[in-house]
């Protein structure tokens, strides 16, 4: 019979394998987010300042028809597509960083502006303004203290 007592083991935390996996963690988390391939293009959103720009600067134009035909500074193009539009984008910025206006109608298909965006992301245009209207301020509802206003005779 053994009557010695028994040594009891400290039981071990060992940290090793969790600052492993909290480190591998942190390297693919720091790659994940340095692979997000960010915007080629600044783009300057409208404004409801109301002042153009300056007519003196020289600038490039494309018009978007509700239809999704383009026209480069006033001039319309024969075809739809990304091909016809870069030529003669490229041409009218002659190798130089112009800003580029986008109008585009109300009714204009969504894929007509992208594919000018993308053109001017491939011909390296960053200063990109997209035209707007100021459109009117709607009066506010009458409120519930108001008088009904008399109905215009014809």
């Amino acid at each position: 019979m053994n009557l010695r007592p028994h040594r009891r083991e400290e039981p071990e935390l060992n940290l090793v394998p969790m600052i492993d996996v909290v480190l591998v963690l942190l390297i693919f988390f720091m790659i994940a987010t340095s692979l997000r391939n960010e915007s080629k293009l600044e783009i300057r959103l409208p404004e409801s300042s109301g002042q153009p720009l300056p007519s003196n600067l020289a600038q490039l134009e494309v018009d978007i028809d509700a239809s999704g035909r383009y026209a480069v500074n006033g001039q319309w193009l024969a075809g739809r597509d990304a091909a016809a539009l870069k030529a003669p984008l490229q041409a009218a910025a002659q190798g130089r960083e112009l800003p580029l206006i986008v109008r585009a109608d109300g009714q204009t298909p969504h894929q007509a502006v992208v594919t000018v965006l993308d053109v001017a992301g491939q011909l390296g245009l960053k200063q990109l303004a997209i035209a707007t209207v100021n459109a009117p301020v709607p009066a506010p509802p009458p409120g519930p203290d108001a008088s009904p206003s008399p109905d215009p005779e014809p």
